[in-house]
């Protein structure tokens, strides 16, 4: 029998100094003073106090506050709005380190200047406290976390498995042929991480036109995605994302009838925009999450439109992210309706907010990451011939592993720090 690793380092419990009175002939009293200094230094390095959490409104440039980890040192801080800063800290994990890291998002494999690893979110009025893999693995103990999203809310996934990765190697426990639906267990803390695929959140189906399926979607706006429904009994905490495949010509239904479409040319079929259409869908989703009696969910997180940076034409027309650094937020490259997905997305979290407040169903919050991640045109994949993901097209869309899209975990991170308690008790 193949002998089993040591588990990792867990500071619960942990007698840093024991029976000190031995050690210092001082006296007692010494010992124990020591022993508090000690213990005081190990745990800042562990679980650093500053782990800001914050709430948002649902306008363009929204105002958040955050609080320290402890009640009496709070501060105001805007966790999403900021800058990005030079810092040459090498990031928690490289290509190397992380062996569950896609083809598709190692762009240091494939050639690409890394000079985009050597940046940090600086939020207004607050530094964010670098990710504690230990932390979080501890936070999460005994639960199951999963993003329900399309591709962009699998890369979050990708990130936050190699930010794990670093205390303790997952094993795979079930994936389909394109890792569309994946969970990963972490044996010694016993924790479930899944990624669960879906287009829109609500349940659709793909057209076809003479046997041969095209770019279009029936979509049901009051249907939770089946598998997404499925798999709610075991999932504690769901982070939620949804917008790319709207852009595209996709049918509404409602109570099984069609009540419209997005981009359709039909003179009897009522319009409707694609931002109306993701706000339809995300109440649908959030309200079905709040009412259904088996789900055990705690925390659901909702993720903000995240931005692509093509330049010169889109993914399919020549356009490129060429990029090398960071931009400001005076030339941040976001769209008007990437704006208003964000806008959208927060103004339903927040009315979901309310109604939990007033019902006392579970918990919502968000992630609010469009502005930041406006400002980093730089560290997509791009073009790499080898990367089966875009055959030959510029990546503008996914973010590099690392990258700055791990900022993503560190503010998920927050916002479990702040639900910590709460989820221990139930």
């Amino acid at each position: 029998m193949a002998k089993e690793s040591a588990p990792p380092p867990d500071l619960h419990g942990i007698n840093l100094i024991r029976n000190p009175s031995r050690r210092f002939p001082g006296g007692r009293k010494l010992a124990l003073i020591l022993s508090a200094v000690v213990f005081v230094l190990v745990s800042s390095a562990y679980y650093p106090g500053q782990v800001f959490y914050g709430s948002t409104e649902p306008t363009h440039n929204s105002h958040q506050t955050a609080n320290a980890g402890h009640e009496d040192n709070e501060l105001d801080c805007n966790l999403f709005n900021g800058t990005w800063v030079r810092d040459l800290e090498r990031p928690t994990y490289t290509n190397v380190t992380c062996p569950s890291m896609p083809d598709s998002k190692n762009c240091a494999k494939y050639g690409k200047q890394m000079d985009y690893v050597n940046w940090r979110w600086k939020p207004q009025g607050c530094d964010m406290a670098r990710f504690q893999p230990q932390l979080f693995l501890n936070i999460v103990r005994g639960k199951t976390l999963a993003f329900a999203g399309d591709s962009i809310g699998r890369n979050q996934m990708e990130s936050l498995l190699c930010l794990l990765s670093q205390v303790e190697a997952p094993t795979k426990v079930h994936s389909d042929t394109k890792d569309k639906f994946v969970t990963w267990h972490f044996r010694y803390y016993n924790f479930t991480l899944m990624a669960l695929w879906t287009k829109f959140l609500v349940e659709d189906s793909q057209r076809e036109i003479n046997g041969t399926l095209v770019e279009s979607h029936d979509m049901h706006l009051d249907k939770l995605d089946a598998r997404l429904a499925a798999n709610l009994h075991e999932i504690n905490i769901l982070v939620v994302s949804s917008s790319r495949w709207f852009f595209r010509i996709n049918y509404l239904y409602e109570d099984g009838k069609l009540i419209g479409c997005i981009y359709c040319s039909e003179d009897n079929i009522t319009s409707f925009s694609a931002i109306s259409a993701i706000q339809r869908v995300f109440r649908t989703a959030i309200s079905n999450l709040n009412s259904r009696r088996e789900s055990r969910l705690q925390l659901t997180v909702v993720r903000t439109a995240t931005p692509a940076h093509f330049e010169n034409g889109q993914w399919n027309t020549g356009g490129t992210c060429n990029r090398t650094e960071p931009v400001g937020e005076g030339t941040a490259i976001t769209s008007t309706i990437e704006w208003e997905i964000r806008n959208v997305q927060v103004e339903e979290a927040n009315r979901a907010q309310k109604e939990k407040k007033q019902k006392g169903r579970m918990n919502i919050e968000i992630l609010d990451i469009t502005k930041l991640m406006s400002m980093r045109p730089d560290a997509h994949p791009g073009i790499h011939w080898n990367n089966e993901w875009m055959r030959g097209y510029s990546d503008c869309s996914h973010w590099c592993l690392p990258g700055p899209i791990d900022i993503w975990n560190e503010l998920l991170l927050a916002v479990l720090n702040k639900y910590r308690k709460n989820m221990e008790d139930q």
